[in-house]
């Protein structure tokens, strides 16, 4: 089968471009070259490819080389693992890409169970035979003649086509547990289903979660938890008893799964979040998902959980705000404008927004929404130059008055700048008490 057709018609013209640079330069320099992997099959399935890693059969780097050298730009290399990025010039580079990786074809070998791959330079057979699902083991010629050929030695096309998601050997779970995570990414992602031979040898590999480190089983979930579906991931891991072998406080149910829905909102909106905006940050909707999933743990369960999965500081800090605010939703109840900023000034952002979304009572709702797109942004115009001019000593003071002026606003005490002065001169002048 041949895809020249699908593959130059999926790509932009800038990365065809860039394609043929490569395959010429492999031609030239008798490489095989390929394209191979998630791109292939995402393009078989009708989706554009993102990414251009590029795999030789033979020493990527000298390719590499080779083209800027002759093109431009500079190369970084990785010789112990036969992988090049290069940087590409000004005039080659995409909207999508700055830099073009390319890699050797390698074997990969397993000391012992869940150990990290020992890596060796190997031939296009053994790059294809050390990959995770007979889905991902499609590859597409790139060099002379014999571009956009497709090569599928271990039956991924039909796979693909059934819509199975299966791996290649018996021991491909032992050896790297994380592939069962990703089993039921691909599986839920694209509709398809976990082959029934697959499925057996999920029970020998579920002991070895508890070998994988925190970086590895933290970056499954993470990948989860960016999908638009990653309830229905994680419903299914559950039923599948993959996510309290990796920590007992790793449950699923359908509170989590409600609040999860929310993810779709938060990605809908994604840039008109006001908080991203007025920082000039993106919060991942991977943080957003680890929070509306965990808001309901205690703070015990969050501290145990973060000794197994080493959260990020920023996130942790969000874990922590979420599981009190959460459980106080109530609280949050005919609070007034000011007394909402009072509580919630305090919490991170992310943690704010995340309880928002997830708070069910509209009056708690309310309190959340209105912090985070207007109430904290709300200030008296008055400042600390002005205390100073009308001869208030510096202090400790300063604060309490600005702050009495803005809850003034907050609440709707003043509505105006005159009135903002009177409030103030009615503090620093107050009237004497009747005798």
């Amino acid at each position: 089968m041949n895809l020249k057709s699908r593959l130059e018609a999926s790509l932009a013209p800038g990365q065809l471009r860039l394609l043929h640079l490569a395959a010429d330069a492999a031609s030239q320099s008798g490489l095989p070259l390929y394209i191979i992997g998630g791109s292939v099959r995402d393009l078989i399935l009708g989706s554009a490819i993102q990414d251009l890693d590029l795999t030789v059969e033979g020493d990527a780097i000298a390719l590499a080389r080779a083209l800027a050298k002759r093109h431009g730009g500079r190369v970084t290399a990785h010789t112990k693992f036969g992988t090049a990025k290069w940087f590409l010039p000004k005039d080659l580079q995409t909207e999508s890409s700055e830099t073009l990786d390319l890699i050797s074809a390698r074997s990969e070998t397993y000391k012992h169970p869940a150990a990290l791959p020992t890596v060796k330079m190997g031939s296009m057979d053994d790059d294809i035979r050390r990959r995770d699902f007979t889905i991902n083991t499609l590859a597409i010629r790139l060099d002379g003649d014999r571009f956009g050929e497709l090569r599928d030695d271990l039956g991924g096309m039909d796979d693909l086509k059934q819509g199975i998601v299966r791996v290649l050997h018996a021991k491909s779970f032992m050896d790297d547990p994380t592939r069962m995570y990703r089993a039921v990414r691909y599986a839920e992602r694209y509709g398809f289903k976990i082959a029934e031979e697959t499925l057996t040898l999920i029970p020998q590999a579920r002991p070895l979660i508890e070998k994988l480190s925190a970086q590895r089983i933290r970056h499954e979930l993470d990948l989860i938890l960016e999908e638009w579906n990653a309830a229905a991931m994680l419903a299914r891991l559950a039923e599948l008893d993959l996510l309290q072998p990796i920590h007992p406080a790793l449950t699923f149910d359908e509170s989590m799964r409600e609040r999860l829905s929310h993810l779709h909102t938060y990605r809908g909106l994604q840039h008109l979040s006001p908080w991203n905006i007025t920082r000039g940050e993106q919060m991942r909707p991977s943080d957003l998902g680890w929070l509306l999933w965990l808001m309901s743990l205690s703070q015990e369960q969050v501290s145990a959980l973060n000794d197994r999965l080493h959260f990020t500081a920023d996130l942790l800090a969000s874990l922590f705000a979420v599981s009190k605010m959460y459980a106080a939703q109530s609280s949050f109840i005919g609070l007034k404008p000011s007394q909402c900023v009072e509580r919630l000034e305090s919490y991170p952002l992310a943690a704010v927004e995340a309880v928002g979304y997830a708070a069910k009572d509209p009056r708690v709702k309310e309190c959340f929404d209105e912090y985070i797109s207007k109430w904290r942004y709300i200030k008296p115009h008055l400042n600390g130059d002005d205390l100073k001019a009308l001869g208030v000593e510096p202090g400790p003071r300063y604060a309490v008055i600005l702050r009495r002026l803005r809850n003034a606003w907050l609440d709707g005490e003043v509505k105006t700048e005159a009135e903002e002065k009177a409030l103030l001169k009615a503090l620093l002048d107050p009237p004497p008490a009747s005798t």
